[in-house]
């Protein structure tokens, strides 16, 4: 197994990177926006994107996104291929990524947001900290990029203040204090956080 920065000969890979990100989503019922092959390779044209293989055959995938002229980056569309989950390379791939992240912009902040409490305990244990949506971009072109997602109409009514994800941010400029201590994830306090914010928007759509 190799984990490898993705360039343009990897676009072979493109339409089974999103067919599997579209299979998960419906899998697991939860938020994932949709991407198109076109837009997959555009990010290992750039250089953007990192590939998991095993021999040549794809294991898993995640991409670099720049916001507001650089100033935040996300890691999206992190993907393992069902024939290598549970094997821990979810948390290879995050590792590889974010590193890369840090490495071709080192000044930005890195945030995510997500409704999975594996990439939530993966984030933590990098340095993320939950945050507000007002803390994260203001681009509306990385917001446009929900549309696709079941949970849109949430995020529309709420006026991106709020949603079913959780948002995280990693930001360089701030010292990291207790490592240890910091990066300690509670999976029943994130668990409780995506009960509370499913049911406050299930009343709601009950109304």
């Amino acid at each position: 197994m190799k984990i490898i920065i993705a360039d343009k000969s990897h676009s072979i890979y493109a339409d089974i990177i999103c067919k599997t990100i579209e299979d998960a989503a419906q899998v697991r019922g939860t938020g994932i926006a949709k991407r198109q092959p076109k837009y997959i390779i555009s990010k290992m044209e750039n250089g953007n994107a990192v590939i998991a293989l095993n021999g040549d055959e794809f294991a898993g995938f995640c991409y670099i996104e720049a916001w507001s002229h650089g100033k935040f980056v996300a890691n999206s569309g992190l993907i393992v291929h069902p024939n290598y989950r549970n094997q821990g390379l979810a948390k290879k791939i995050k590792k590889v990524i974010f590193d890369h992240s840090r490495t071709k912009f080192p000044e930005a902040k890195i945030f995510s947001i997500t409704t999975g409490l594996a990439v939530m305990k993966m984030n933590s244990e990098l340095g993320y900290k939950p945050v507000t949506f007002s803390e994260l971009t203001d681009d509306q072109s990385f917001w446009k990029g929900c549309q696709t997602c079941k949970n849109f109409d949430v995020l529309t009514r709420t006026e991106q203040k709020m949603c079913l994800c959780t948002g995280m941010l990693y930001d360089p400029n701030k010292k990291e204090i207790s490592k240890s201590k910091e990066r300690k994830i509670d999976k029943k306090a994130w668990t409780r956080l995506k009960n509370i914010k499913q049911s406050m928007f299930l009343k709601k759509d009950k109304k």
